[in-house]
């Protein structure tokens, strides 16, 4: 993940913060921020880059890569390259062992269904991030409508730098993870080796060895037999 320490690189937000209060900092505020005007460009860029926080957004469950790729392209599209500077997707290594007792490498999500952006909070920005498809709101505060029935907005509330750090830190310093398709209590039926055509029942999982260890009826009688992955199939 292509994170480093310039992206932590400001005071850190408390929880609190409202978005009204990010949108008052807002450079084109009269008395805030740098000037926009020509020959200021490289203050104002420094001054998106040291107010951006990174925010957390929820998305439709399975569409992170799809909401992370279609919006890094509307970031160029819309123009909003100085406000929107990263999207991330947190991810640990995993390695998932087939039927066949092949190892495939994989990333496994730390928060299924959120995306991480790092940005400079205001309109424009807000509008790009919350009109993105399948993206469905940001982390935040509910705010309550004055009047009227029905629930108010939501105001994106930013992440706290050290929980941020926190977070990338773990996707880096995660070791591989081994994953396979079978748990206790599982059903399985032996494909090779002297117990060949047996059913059974899963007791124990041991992925680092690739083995498990089952119960099979032998002679009328529950015997624990410890099997390889590829010499048995789980039942649907």
């Amino acid at each position: 993940m292509a994170v480093t320490e310039e992206d932590f690189n400001y005071d850190d937000a408390p929880l609190d913060e409202s978005l009204d209060s990010d949108l008052e900092a807002e450079p084109s505020a009269e008395g805030a921020g740098p000037s926009t005007e020509e020959g200021n460009e490289g203050e104002a860029a420094r001054f998106y880059q040291r107010k951006a926080r990174w925010y957390a957004v929820q998305v439709a469950s399975g569409c992170e890569k799809r909401v992370k790729l279609n919006l890094e392209q509307r970031i160029g599209t819309l123009d909003v390259i100085n406000r929107i500077f990263q999207v991330e997707i947190p991810q640990t290594p995993a390695v998932k062992l087939r039927k066949d007792g092949s190892r495939q490498s994989i990333d496994e999500k730390v928060f299924p269904g959120y995306v991480l952006v790092r940005m400079y909070m205001d309109d424009e920005a807000w509008s790009v991030v919350k009109n993105t498809p399948h993206v469905i709101n940001f982390v935040g505060a509910e705010q309550r409508r004055a009047y009227g029935r029905g629930r108010g907005h939501v105001k994106p509330m930013p992440l706290g730098m050290s929980e941020v750090k926190r977070i990338f830190k773990r996707t880096e310093e995660q070791k591989p993870v081994i994953k396979v398709d079978m748990a206790p209590g599982d059903k399985i039926t032996v494909l090779s080796g002297p117990f060949k055509d047996f059913e059974g029942e899963v007791v124990e999982v041991s992925p680092e060895r690739s083995k498990l260890k089952a119960l099979l009826s032998i002679f009328g009688r529950d015997t624990p037999v410890e099997l390889e992955f590829n010499q048995v199939q789980k039942e649907s």
